[in-house]
């Protein structure tokens, strides 16, 4: 499965966020949206990552964005890590993979040696018309809202 690029009409989606609300691709039209995926909840990487995101919201959304974090995990785990770090965007729970899959971001890694599948660090911002404006593939956790601003 090939990753969506930039010009690329991303596919409609409905899955569940940690609560259990449908979200839709669709919900969105007509604003801008951050999609970032991150391999799992609350591991170092995807939690300095998601820190950064809440502690710029404020500025990503003065320009419009709307965010969305996706990754395999359960509604649970989603649920205990957006609670345990006040995440003001919703966290889709993807264990079918669905968005995953429509954005092609699963696939082989290589951590410590082993190479496994699993999802890759990408974050996609998405335009008012559900088309991929840009993609960020070298994700820095750390100063990952600086990423996304700097247009």
């Amino acid at each position: 499965m090939d990753t969506l690029k930039a010009g690329d009409k991303v596919p409609d989606f409905t899955v569940a966020d940690q609560d259990g609300n449908k979200v839709s691709l669709s919900d969105y039209k007509g604003k801008k949206l951050v999609v970032f995926f991150y391999p799992k909840a609350s591991t170092p990487g995807c939690t300095a990552e998601a820190c950064n995101l809440r502690d710029h919201y404020q500025e990503l959304k003065d320009k419009g964005y709307s965010l969305l974090g996706v990754s395999a995990d359960s509604q649970r785990r989603q649920t205990n890590f957006k609670n345990k770090y006040e995440f003001p965007f919703p966290l889709l729970a993807d264990e079918d993979k669905e968005v995953i899959n429509a954005f092609g971001v699963w696939g082989p890694k290589k951590f410590m040696g082993r190479e496994f599948d699993g999802i890759h660090r990408k974050t996609f911002i998405v335009n008012e018309n559900g088309v991929v404006e840009r993609v960020i593939d070298k994700v820095k956790t750390k100063d990952h809202a600086a990423q996304i601003l700097a247009e």
